[in-house]
């Protein structure tokens, strides 16, 4: 089994604004650092760039991977350059009191949809941690989620 991952934020401004400078141009070099982390394995990439917005709202924007484990992304996320830019999402991001970022367990090759990341999302905003759909702090092994 290998660890997908949704993660749904709300920029503050428009993602053009000068506020999110930053954030937009370190996009690029971020996902090429995730692109060759250990365990590392897909990562969803919208044709017409690094972000991308199921919701009818510009301003909301997806990521989506599927990595080797859950200690591969943890690792990518808190111990790479990844971890200088969450530090200051706070800067390009809204506060949200629900959750953002759902975790799950997909089969080996299996690649996730965005919808289904949305859905896995939504089962965590209204069930809280499951086998199904959980978060770095409350997870379940891939045994659970069968």
């Amino acid at each position: 089994m290998h660890l997908a991952q949704f993660n749904r934020a709300r920029l503050t401004a428009p993602s053009a604004d000068p506020v999110n400078r930053d954030f937009t141009d370190n996009l690029d070099r971020i996902n090429r650092l995730a692109d060759v982390s250990p365990g590392f394995v897909w990562r969803f990439v919208e044709e017409e760039g690094s972000t991308f917005s199921p919701y009818d709202d510009p301003q909301i924007i997806v990521t989506m991977s599927v990595w080797e484990s859950r200690q591969a992304l943890f690792d990518f996320t808190y111990r790479s350059g990844h971890l200088e830019f969450l530090r200051r999402r706070r800067e390009w991001f809204g506060h949200m009191e629900e959750p953002t970022i759902v975790l799950w367990w997909v089969p080996e090759g299996h690649t996730p949809t965005v919808e289904e990341g949305m859905a896995r999302l939504e089962l965590l905003r209204a069930q809280g941690p499951t086998p199904e759909a959980f978060t770095f702090r409350e997870h379940f092994e891939p045994a659970a989620a069968r």
